[in-house]
């Protein structure tokens, strides 16, 4: 009981204490003009930073609206720039002809999961079929490829990421060189190694290498990264090796691109 009554006077005796320093403080400002200023500026800079500790919250929960935003837009001006490319194309073919839309179809996507440290990497996307994701899709973002869509969910797609020993890539030397596979180093997150380029092929360190076209899952002229030193394997062709654009520990907003002739390319070969 003793100790109950200590506390409760103890309270009270601090509750009085700061009604008392509350009423001098007041006292002061409305006697003192100099300390009514240093109140003034000091309360200015008090609610100064409760708002603008407030409004940078509020910016921070609006990056995620505006990176999915950017990542559509991107989207969006992929599948233009490949239907101005597909339009040139076909003006070199035939110029009576009119001009036919992009043989690919773009989706922006967020990568929720990517793994790294093994030899068969993967992602998992954020957008499956009822997002129009197909399987048998290229991932690509504007440093280059990261992988191809393996599966896909209502709204999820699992993809094997070029990191991985079971991908390769048809790549081209420079604009008009000779082409090859590109593959995974296996060691280095930014390496990759060309290969099947032939001896007679003259290049230079440094050019840049671009996706061929000679495939099903991505479109031309995509900068994958930068021709390093080379080679000879068995005497016949260069393997080279490759600085790659992307940068696979920084990867969250990619596109998805189909090939929208894929299973009728595909009937063909069977």
């Amino acid at each position: 009981m003793r100790k109950r009554t200590s506390w409760l006077s103890k309270l009270a005796n601090l509750v009085i204490f700061v009604v008392l320093e509350m009423a001098a403080f007041q006292m002061v400002c409305n006697n003192a003009p100099l300390q009514r200023s240093w109140a003034a500026r000091g309360a200015h800079v008090f609610m100064d930073r409760v708002w603008g500790g407030s409004n940078h919250i509020g910016q921070y929960f609006q990056l995620r609206s505006v990176n999915e935003r950017l990542a559509a837009e991107n989207a969006a001006l992929t599948q233009e720039l490949l239907l101005s490319r597909e339009q040139l194309r076909q003006a070199h073919v035939d110029t009576m002809s009119l001009p036919r839309r992009s043989g690919f179809s773009a989706v922006a996507a967020e990568v929720v999961k990517i793994s790294r440290g093994s030899q068969h990497n993967y992602l998992i996307l954020n957008k499956g079929y009822e997002d129009g994701v197909q399987e048998k899709s290229g991932i690509v973002t504007h440093n280059g490829v990261v992988g191809i869509v393996d599966a896909v969910s209502a709204h999820h797609a699992f993809a094997f990421s070029f990191q991985n020993n079971d991908i390769s890539i048809s790549a081209r030397l420079g604009s008009e060189g000779s082409s090859g596979l590109l593959v995974w180093d296996g060691v280095s997150s930014s390496k990759a190694v060309l290969k099947e380029i032939p001896l007679q092929y003259q290049y230079q360190p440094g050019d840049t290498v671009y996706t061929s076209g000679h495939s099903l899952l991505f479109p031309p002229d995509i900068p994958l990264g930068v021709a390093g030193a080379s080679r000879i394997i068995n005497g016949s062709t260069n393997e080279i090796e490759v600085s790659l654009f992307q940068d696979f520990g920084a990867i969250r907003y990619v596109t998805v691109l189909h090939n929208n002739s894929f299973d009728e390319i595909q009937q063909f070969e069977q």
